[in-house]
């Protein structure tokens, strides 16, 4: 299967993961890789992920719904700006998504062969 769509997704994880921003591209590829890992198996290693950030990576990717604003707060005080949070929720959901196509896709594949 062909998929059409290839180009834009690169040149959005792409964006999203080298742009100058309030993190790292760095830090916003660590949080992308455990994300996408998680996607595909939760006892899945974090990496180079800071510690302070793997509970909250893993509940974004694994139960986006739980996320409360304690879990904000207590990442504020830690010293993460608003926009380093959005920059950190946003590289969850890049790795959580981009495994979830990669499965569904390969399911559509299986289906059809």
């Amino acid at each position: 299967m062909n998929d059409r769509h290839a180009p834009q997704m690169g040149a959005m994880l792409y964006a999203v993961a080298s742009q100058p921003g309030a993190t790292t591209p760095a830090l916003r590829e660590q949080v992308r890789a455990y994300a996408e890992r998680l996607s595909l198996d939760a006892s899945s290693d974090a990496g180079d992920v800071p510690p302070e950030l793997v509970a909250y990576v893993r509940k974004v990717a694994l139960h986006a719904y739980k996320v409360l604003d304690e879990d904000i707060q207590s990442l504020r005080q830690g010293g993460y700006s608003e926009d380093a949070l959005f920059e950190i929720t946003l590289s969850v959901a890049m790795g959580t998504a981009r495994a979830r196509l990669e499965c569904g896709l390969h399911a559509l594949m299986e289906a059809i062969e």
